[in-house]
């Protein structure tokens, strides 16, 4: 798989249930082709993980980054939601997130995405 890499770090600051970037945050995708540019003052919950104690203790409070790029590329949709999710998967690898994390948290948005899409 094609690893892309972080151009920005991820800034952003609490605002009630979720958290809103105080800069853009730009990730190269080799998935995607491009640059993935999320502006400053996008809205984010980070990665949506149930509130489980093994589900949260697993995959929660990681990857926001990579979550935030994934949540603009499902909330514009841009690609397919296949193409969203392998690059949040990339994503997870350039944040060097343990490969156990990276296809438990992929294969949660993959179960668990259509109905966001």
């Amino acid at each position: 798989m094609t690893t892309g890499q972080f151009l920005t770090p991820l800034r952003a600051e609490r605002a009630g249930d979720h958290w809103v970037l105080t800069d853009g945050l730009r990730f190269r995708s080799g998935i995607a082709g491009h640059v993935v540019a999320v502006p400053k003052g996008f809205e984010t919950d980070f990665a949506s993980v149930p509130r489980l104690p093994l589900a949260h203790l697993l995959a929660g409070d990681t990857a926001h980054a990579a979550a935030v790029v994934h949540d603009y590329l499902y909330r514009n949709r841009i690609g397919t939601r296949a193409q969203a999710d392998a690059v949040f998967y990339e994503a997870m690898i350039a944040l060097d997130e343990p490969w156990w994390r990276r296809w438990l948290m992929w294969a949660a948005v993959r179960a668990g995405g259509r109905a966001t899409w």
